[in-house]
């Protein structure tokens, strides 16, 4: 048996070494997407997403001599053990579960097949550990790392200063459009997951920076000159090389650059983890759960619920340190 792959770069060489894609599979996969994309509306991370679950079970089908459309319940069975034998955990297998029932439905209403083999795979059980959140005080000196006299320090500082003040998504942060911000009203307009809008309060502190940002930064990382629009149509707020918007790996590098400067571990700290925080903070000092739910984002109170564990533990650690009988 092989070695068990560790990171996301030995799975890609693992799927590097399958063969190449046949082009049947090739052309039921697109079909297959452009569908979905049609039906369920579905952001373009998602279909990506799709598209690599169904190319390497395509391409690990094809290693063993199958075809992917015409794979049957012990094939599905087969490759899910491939999988857990190389490293994939629970989360990953869980969404191509999703993927392959959505697969085998689509074919069965096309009718290219009778049968649906995805129909009877159980959910694998899904860990669901606590957030990681960061203390008020590593915040604090977290948002106050960036170089704020340079154009691209003052731009990271306003976009900490969002992420934190308004619990965004690192996709839906660096994704803003120049128009989402009203400053005069003191509310950012959001686009989250399925495309559901919601306004969030700035809040003072985050506003300041923003104005800052746009009245210094901007027009230094714009050289002066318009600013193209993405592929949707929008001018981003947060400008990065080339005059576009920064990626998401873009501001993972950096949050962990100013973590080290602030004397944080940068293993320790994350986006979402700043996410996290604003989330766990809010609660800590005697926010609405409901209310959280709507500047999260969360279609489930229950995916919110979560972070009450979190607000629990920090009041027992309080009790016990302050209460007389702790």
């Amino acid at each position: 048996m092989s070695a068990r792959p560790r990171t996301p770069a030995e799975r890609r060489e693992l799927a590097m070494s399958l063969p190449p894609l046949r082009e049947d599979d090739a052309r039921a996969i697109a079909r297959f997407l452009d569908a979905t994309w049609a039906e369920r509306g579905l952001a373009r991370a998602s279909l990506d997403a799709y598209r690599r679950d169904l190319e390497l079970l395509a391409r690990w089908r094809d290693g063993t001599g199958g075809g992917l459309v015409g794979a049957d319940r012990e094939a599905l069975f087969g490759y899910l053990a491939w999988r857990a034998g190389h490293g994939y955990g629970p989360r990953s297998n869980a969404r191509l579960r999703a993927c392959l029932r959505a697969f085998y439905a689509h074919l069965v209403l096309a009718g290219v097949r009778q049968d649906d083999p995805a129909a009877l795979i159980d959910p694998p059980r899904m860990p669901r550990p606590l957030p990681k959140a960061m203390s008020e005080s590593q915040v604090e000196a977290l948002l106050g790392v960036p170089d704020v006299s340079i154009p691209e320090g003052l731009r990271d500082r306003a976009m900490l200063e969002l992420m934190y003040a308004a619990g965004l998504r690192v996709s839906e942060l660096v994704n803003l459009p120049a128009n989402a911000v009203n400053l005069r009203q003191g509310v950012v307009r959001v686009r989250g997951k399925g495309s559901k809008e919601r306004l969030v309060p700035l809040g003072e502190e985050s506003q300041d920076w923003l104005e800052r940002y746009l009245r210094e930064s901007r027009p230094a990382l714009t050289g002066g000159r318009p600013v193209p629009a993405d592929a949707s149509g929008e001018v981003p707020l947060f400008i990065g090389a080339s005059r576009s918007a920064p990626t998401r790996q873009d501001f993972w590098r950096a949050i962990k650059r100013h973590a080290a400067a602030a004397g944080i571990d940068p293993r320790t700290v994350t986006p979402h983890g700043l996410r996290h925080s604003f989330a766990t903070h809010l609660l800590n000092h005697g926010a609405d759960l409901r209310a959280l739910q709507l500047l999260l984002g969360h279609a489930s109170l229950s995916t919110t619920q979560i972070y009450t564990l979190v607000a629990r533990e920090h009041l027992q650690r309080l009790h016990a340190r302050h209460h007389p009988r702790g």
